[in-house]
């Protein structure tokens, strides 16, 4: 050990061992997170397993549900909730970076926002400004610099007695402490010397890429066919030789509902102007999801993944009029986003793309697209009709006799805190078998030539689309270049903010045991909860709400869990070149959800913003919520979905090169945008 550092420890550690000259009134206990809630497990990369206190199971069930969830992660959230009681009140004016900070790999040092202050408890809760980086070891810092109510530095850190080399008997306590010691001269990164050291606590992060990582490296290219007709029939057709193709959507155990996804003699047939053939294909898919929807966990280090199922996934596919370029058409996958399916927004953007030399294939994502009994029938002017599956995804998983538009996606039951992850994962792993297979070739019209490149894959998606596409640009490196729409995350942000979503929150809350819906008021729509959160950047918020901070609590778990399917804690392993377009006031996605991605992966000059408070001021007809201004293409967004899309095929057929402001010297469009926003800014 060099003799600098030797000295530095010795002094911290002397420090601890002594008391202090002056000690104030008010103390900081235990802060959360700690690795004293986590056991040792050598089968994860961070070499522990998170290992919390249970409540009383029988009363408070939900609690007990959330913590079995937990407890099979490798790690601490990656942007924690942290909180530090203290025996009294403090001077909230004095809570700062400067005062309260977290060191990390390279004494990176990264400070605190979102905080609140919970008089009830004496207890400081916030979250670090930045994401932190995945499955690392970070040091809790408070300083005296925090002050008590009386304007008194906070007395001295107490961890010296309770956790006393010779006192304590917990084997674990003792190896948190010498942990915890030789941590501590990276307290010396935020500027604070041992005397300045009020509390201390040392957490590792989960990791977030490594089952994604282990389970992609064993896809292999699966065999694609066109032969979908349930007679055996090819399922290629020319759009000229194509009158419609009606789906027979499965949207309950026995019950369908048609509509048409082509119609020539349709004005929106002109969408599809330089669409030269609509082809429907399917290729073998691995499933590691189990029945409850769910991805069971593995060591991160040493576990390996296993399939639970193979899918046979069906996918729309858009081949541009003409004769293809050497080597077959570059190709655009697009992501659907939540609700949708592979017969909306993709369909909106493949004339386009078609138009630019681009073709455009999509599948469902789990649990949408109704039903597996779905079917397509394409009506051809010169032939019999073909009837073929349409790819639905969902399943009747309440048992009520429907199949929702996005049912099948979510865990359910007493594993509900897991949500949509693995419903995303599972569809970030179909997106990457399917790049598998294009890079093998795929032949659509049967010559024995692959008909799309092998090399030249881009992705573009929308909303969800964007969500788990970013996922996917964090995971695949043979997608040349990506278009994320609409992106955000965490998805419990985006639930907590959103007037769309909001009730789903509202929802999971009231039926929790014991119930934590926090407004006794009638409240219909399940969105009068009031967690008692502050967005970024605001002075700390005193929380005296009751119920507010169980809330708190069960939001950040919800966050927590399902990070490795959070596109924010993916950006930052993005290394193809990518445009994240989003819009200014956005009411499905809210905009701080999408910065987050941004300040992630450092991609604020990859960003365009559509300013949608302009366009409405320019002409009120526009849409008041811009969160599908890329797919709106008719009415008075129509010109602004056509740009966007447009500077998404330039983008493509640059190879990532080029990026255009759609409105080229318009002020619809800022590329990039000269601002990251952390407020709402809803239109009323």
């Amino acid at each position: 050990m060099p003799s600098v550092l030797r000295a530095a420890l010795a002094t911290f550690a002397l420090a601890l061992v002594l008391p202090g000259s002056a000690l104030a009134a008010t103390s900081a206990g235990q802060p959360f997170p700690t690795n004293l809630d986590t056991t040792a497990d050598a089968t994860q990369i961070t070499g522990l397993r998170v290992d919390l206190p249970k409540p009383d199971c029988t009363t408070r069930v939900s609690d007990c549900q959330d913590i079995a969830v937990l407890d099979t992660l490798d790690g601490f959230d990656i942007q924690p909730r942290i909180s530090i009681p203290f025996s009294g009140p403090i001077d909230l004016s004095t809570v700062t970076s400067s005062n309260i900070f977290l060191v990390g790999p390279g004494d990176h040092v990264v400070g605190i926002n979102q905080a609140e202050w919970e008089p009830a408890t004496n207890t400081l809760h916030f979250e670090s400004n930045d994401e932190l980086a995945q499955d690392s070891t970070y040091l809790l810092v408070v300083t005296r610099g925090v002050h008590d109510a009386s304007g008194a530095p906070l007395d001295a850190t107490t961890f010296r007695h309770d956790l006393n080399f010779g006192q304590t008997k917990d084997p674990a306590a003792k190896a948190y402490r010498k942990a915890l010691l030789d941590a501590l001269p990276m307290a010396m990164a935020g500027g604070a010397s041992p005397s300045d050291i009020a509390d201390l606590s040392l957490f590792t992060t989960q990791s977030i890429t490594a089952i994604s990582q282990k389970i992609r490296a064993q896809l292999r290219p699966t065999p694609v066919s066109f032969t979908l007709g349930l007679n055996g029939e090819r399922t290629v057709f020319p759009v000229s030789s194509l009158a419609a193709i009606q789906l027979h959507r499965q949207n309950g155990t026995s019950t369908f509902a048609n509509s048409f996804v082509f119609a020539a003699a349709s004005p929106l047939a002109s969408l599809l102007a330089g669409v030269g053939t609509i082809a429907y294909g399917s290729y073998p898919s691995p499933d590691y999801e189990t029945s409850a929807e769910v991805i069971p966990a593995v060591g991160t280090k040493t576990g390996i993944p296993a399939v639970q199922s193979v899918n046979n996934l069906e996918f729309s596919l858009w081949l541009p009029a003409g004769t293809p370029p050497a080597g077959g058409w570059p190709t655009a996958i697009f992501g659907h986003g939540f609700t949708d399916s592979k017969d909306g927004a993709p369909l909106a953007v493949a004339g386009t793309f078609a138009r630019n030399g681009i073709a455009t294939i999509a599948i469902n994502v789990v649990g949408h697209g109704g039903g597996a009994l779905g079917t397509y029938t394409a009506f051809s002017t010169t032939g019999a009709p073909v009837t073929l599956p349409s790819g639905g995804r969902g399943f009747d998983q309440d048992g009520n006799g429907t199949i929702d538009s996005t049912e099948g996606v979510n865990a359910i039951g007493a594993q509900s805190l897991i949500g949509n992850r693995d419903g995303l994962r599972q569809t970030t792993i179909d997106l990457m078998q399917l790049v598998k297979d294009l890079k093998a070739g795929i032949d659509v019209n049967g010559d024995g030539v692959p008909d799309l490149s092998t090399s030249r894959i881009y992705y573009a998606g929308q909303s969800f689309g964007g969500i788990y596409g970013v996922q996917l640009l964090g995971l695949e490196p043979d997608i040349r270049a990506g278009v994320p729409n609409v992106p955000g995350g965490p998805i419990i942000e985006i639930a907590r903010l959103s007037p769309s979503f909001r009730p789903l929150v509202g929802i999971s809350l009231i039926t929790r045991t014991p119930s934590l819906y926090n407004n006794p008021a009638p409240d219909p729509f399940f969105t009068n909860f009031n967690e008692d959160m502050p967005l970024r950047n605001l002075p700390i918020v005193t929380d005296t709400v009751p119920g507010a901070s169980a809330i708190q609590t069960v939001i950040e778990n919800t966050a927590w869990a399902q990070q490795a399917a959070n596109p924010v804690a993916y950006a930052p392993f993005i290394t193809a070149p990518v445009i994240i377009q989003f819009a200014r006031g956005d009411e499905t996605v809210p905009n701080p959800t999408a910065t987050a991605i941004l300040r992630s992966g450092h991609l604020a000059s990859r960003a365009t913003l559509f300013r949608n408070d302009l366009a409405v001021a320019a002409n009120p007809a526009v849409s008041h919520n811009p969160h599908t201004f890329l797919t709106n293409v008719s009415g008075a967004g129509a010109v602004y979905a056509f740009e966007a899309q447009q500077q998404m095929a330039t983008f493509f057929t640059s190879d990532g090169a080029t990026t255009i402001d759609p409105d080229g010297a318009g002020v619809f469009f800022e590329t990039p945008t000269s601002i990251l926003p952390e407020d709402l800014d809803y239109l009323p």
